[in-house]
């Protein structure tokens, strides 16, 4: 009867974690059209344009920028590289590995 409860416990843990995990590669999945939109922004034409309207004070003081430091959009790109190469690990690993 101990084992029975203890294997539920495992089962509702990795149940819980399957579903979260697979709720966040759908968000996952969902955002990368918005990485792809930020990556072909960033050192565009458009991106100077923009860097240089607010360099001339010529936005809303109140207008969130984050776009238009360099680092914001380079650090989503290379985090989103590193979490890329982190999953084709873990599916690889854990492919060589049945259970």
């Amino acid at each position: 009867m101990i084992r029975i409860r203890e294997m539920e416990q495992h089962l509702d843990q990795a149940t819980a974690a399957a579903n979260q995990l697979e709720a966040a590669l759908e968000a996952y999945k969902a955002a990368q059209p918005s990485i792809d939109m930020l990556a072909a922004y960033l050192g565009s034409d458009d991106w100077r344009k923009d860097l240089a309207d607010d360099e001339r004070g010529l936005l809303p003081a109140d207008l969130k920028r984050g776009v238009l430091s360099e680092d914001g959009i380079w650090n989503l790109l290379e985090r989103n590289r590193e979490l890329l190469e982190e999953m084709q690990q873990l599916s690889t690993q854990l492919l060589q590995n049945p259970r």
